[in-house]
């Protein structure tokens, strides 16, 4: 016998019904992006490395110790390429705008999904593979466009029955001010240098700015009494900061203004967001997002203002069922019980005109050993979810007949329905689809 092979630590199989659940999501997506007009955007897994850590930032944790990048084989002309699997799309997002040219009409509202690499521990709500939801929007340089994708972001929680986060804001203002910021910080930390672990010291000078999200509680009052961005900002960065709040409060949004919310990633500017949760430990981001108008320009495009966020599915539906929130499972309208192998033509082109008029349909198939008996495919027939039994029996064959038998409901009577007339009846054994 062969040896076993399992999947890659950390890159985890989606299989039935869990699978289910993500086909939900995915649909009430996929409907709610068409409400507010964002239009779906597929790009590679793999990138060229550079567009990471010209895009993300070299001193940033994901491309220093976690992104997935090789050296691909030469080609004729013995050059090879060095590629990595996406730790994010953003950046992806942006390339494929600017190779586009995707602004010349104007600006763009888009959306993704797909799956998104990174080596790091696998954990509750963090594995190697893992697999996001993001709104962008490019062209536009207002809060009101901030706020939409906040709103968005709350329409689904909404929709998919999610309560228990909450909204935290920021600003990082504009560059100049956050220089001004970045070396009051390396001030403040230099003299407080005994306090700070390993990361801190090694980012004190690279990327002081994510000190301060640090979740080592032995840093937590060098954190806080350190200079707060905030401070820093002009009239400008104030005033779009102000405008988004306005928005909010007047759509009942409630919010909390975190000083100490950062971005890992080197292309932020202004707004800055998350939807958090304390339900799921220390993985308690479900969504992150904000401004960043410089990654246009910063890739290789004429500059254009952007913002976005991005959502964690697993952290998602691993949230929901923390809630016991229910998700549809998708089960079929009817299901076929066929006594003798012999009827399968007529049974499979009666089922075949069910689905074409949208009923769900599943079979009872044959097996190595023949087919079941007809009590084993009742039973099974119950356990399937389905809402009928359509039992296609050798007296009801001869007369060109199923019988149409309910497993949900004791007052609907067993009934004959013909074959000659499918598409007449069939409209009786929909139940309403599941959102998926």
């Amino acid at each position: 016998m062969a040896e076993k092979l399992n999947a890659v630590k950390g890159m985890n199989d989606i299989l039935p019904p869990e699978s289910a659940r993500w086909e939900w999501l995915e649909a009430i997506v996929r409907d709610l992006m068409g409400r507010f007009a964002y239009r779906n955007v597929r790009t590679p897994i793999l990138e060229h490395t550079a567009l990471f850590v010209r895009g993300i930032g070299e001193v940033t944790d994901i491309v220093e110790k976690e992104m997935y990048a090789f050296e691909d084989r030469s080609d004729k002309h013995g050059q090879a390429e060095h590629l990595a699997m996406r730790p994010e799309n953003t950046a992806g997002l942006v390339r494929a705008v600017i190779e586009h040219n995707m602004l010349y009409e104007g600006p763009k509202r888009l959306w993704y999904t797909g799956p998104m690499f990174r080596r790091e521990k696998p954990q509750r709500g963090r594995f190697r593979q893992f697999h996001q939801i993001g709104a962008e929007a490019l062209g536009f340089a207002g809060p009101d466009v901030d706020a939409e994708l906040i709103l968005l972001a709350t329409a689904l929680w909404k929709a998919i029955g999610l309560t228990d986060v909450r909204l935290e804001l920021n600003s990082l203002g504009q560059p100049a001010e956050r220089a001004l910021h970045r070396a009051q910080l390396i001030a403040h930390f230099e003299q407080h240098a005994d306090k700070l672990d390993e990361d801190g010291k090694r980012r004190l000078h690279s990327n002081p700015l994510r000190i301060l999200d640090t979740k080592n509680p032995a840093m937590k009052d060098v954190v806080e009494s350190a200079p707060k961005l905030i401070d820093f900002l002009g009239a400008e960065s104030l005033a779009h900061f102000e405008g988004l709040q306005a928005i909010l409060k007047a759509n009942d949004i409630a919010f909390t203004i975190n000083p100490r919310l950062v971005r890992g990633l080197d292309y932020y500017n202004l707004t800055v967001f998350e939807f958090v949760t304390d339900r799921l430990g220390a993985q308690g981001t479900v969504c992150a997002g904000g401004r960043y108008d410089d990654l246009i320009a910063q890739i290789g495009g004429k500059p254009a203002p952007a913002v976005g966020w991005a959502i964690g599915v697993e952290r998602v539906l691993d949230l929901l069922k923390e809630q016991g929130a229910e998700v549809p499972a998708p089960v079929p309208d009817a299901y076929a019980v066929v006594p003798d192998a012999a009827s399968m033509p007529v049974v499979l082109r009666a089922l075949q005109q069910l689905r074409e008029t949208g009923v769900r349909v599943q079979m009872h198939a044959s097996t190595v050993d023949g087919l079941a008996s007809f009590k084993a495919q009742m039973r099974k027939a119950d356990a399937s979810g389905a809402a009928y039994a359509l039992i296609f029996g050798a007296d009801e064959l001869a007369r060109g007949e199923v019988t149409l038998k309910a497993l949900r409901d004791a007052s609907v009577a067993q009934s004959a329905r013909s074959l000659a007339e499918v598409t007449t009846w069939a409209a009786t054994l929909q139940s309403p689809a599941p959102n998926l």
